[in-house]
């Protein structure tokens, strides 16, 4: 049974982590998305936070100095990558967004969200955290997160009309330029 102190580091741990889920979910809610896809979205986004942290907590000690950094720069690319072709596509004449959250970019987009969790997963694995409880809380909350941001950025891109899958491809850039350098 987890302490309540764990609960609590756990919770903020979780609200850290799916942050970014929330930021790239806003910046994806930018393009015009239905109620079914921004909950397949959530769901699938909620599952990778809890398959990378497993995966980093399993691997453990042995790769976290030398795969930790390598995870944030393949993220940072994945979502500056992701960020120039929402902005690009924007700007062309096809009313269809370049980048869709469906299929193999609904992965790229779960991936580029959560290999910050794979990187915090070694860390746990080394502190010995309990592992279901912190995969599932991970889970949970970057899905809540993400549906936050989705719904959100949905708003916003009504009040922007067609500005609002470029201003989606901003955030997307910005915030994967946050995580190749960081200040």
């Amino acid at each position: 049974m987890a302490t309540m102190g764990e609960w609590m580091t756990l919770l903020f741990m979780s609200v850290a982590l799916g942050m970014d889920a929330f930021s790239i979910g806003l910046g994806m809610g930018m393009i015009s998305l239905r109620l079914k896809q921004i909950m397949k979205i959530g769901v699938t986004i909620g599952l990778f936070h809890m398959l990378m942290p497993l995966a980093g907590m399993t691997i453990g000690k042995q790769i976290s100095l030398h795969f930790g950094g390598i995870a944030a720069i393949i993220g940072g690319i994945l979502l500056v990558i992701l960020g120039i072709t929402m902005i690009r596509s924007s700007f062309s004449s096809d009313d269809e967004p370049f980048v869709q959250p469906i299929g193999i970019g609904l992965l790229v987009f779960a991936l580029s969200a959560s290999l910050d969790s794979f990187s915090v997963g070694l860390s746990l694995g080394i502190y010995g955290a309990k592992t279901w409880l912190t995969i599932l809380m991970f889970g949970i909350m970057s899905m809540v997160l993400t549906w936050a941001g989705l719904i959100m950025g949905k708003k916003v891109q009504k009040w922007l009309g067609s500005y609002g899958e470029a201003f989606g491809g901003c955030i997307l850039l910005a915030f994967g330029v946050k995580i190749l350098f960081p200040f």
